[in-house]
């Protein structure tokens, strides 16, 4: 079974910059996709961007919400999947999990089969 470790979270002010790392213990054909969910406090969990780890091209999926602000890339050789976050507001706080999905898309939670502990990222107005 593959594991998956965050990293990176923190406090940080609105507008500022942080990058989370995300560590798999392995890359496994049952991974097309890497990517992240997060939770705001008192909602559900929510899909904020995927990239796929096979193949030269990188293909991304971003939720609406973060388009133009959050950009995923990854790093084949680290096995490592990173989320960097600029201009960052008060309602991206949440808990932000690393995922791993047979899928490439606009995933639900019902796509994933391995989620890494997540990662507190609180930002303050």
């Amino acid at each position: 079974q593959v594991q998956l470790v965050e990293s990176g979270g923190g406090l940080v002010q609105a507008g500022d910059s942080l990058r989370l790392s995300c560590a798999a213990s392995a890359r496994t054909f049952s991974n097309v996709a890497m990517g992240w969910f997060r939770q705001p406090p008192g909602k559900e969990r929510e899909f904020v961007a995927a990239i796929s780890i096979w193949g030269s091209t990188d293909y991304a999926v971003y939720a609406d919400s973060v388009k133009g602000r959050f950009t995923v890339s990854r790093d084949n050789a680290k096995n490592t999947v990173y989320l960097q976050m600029n201009s960052l507001k008060p309602e991206d706080t949440a808990v932000y999990y690393c995922v791993g999905s047979a899928k490439l898309r606009s995933l639900v939670p019902g796509d994933i089969h391995v989620w890494g502990q997540g990662t507190q990222v609180t930002v303050s107005s």
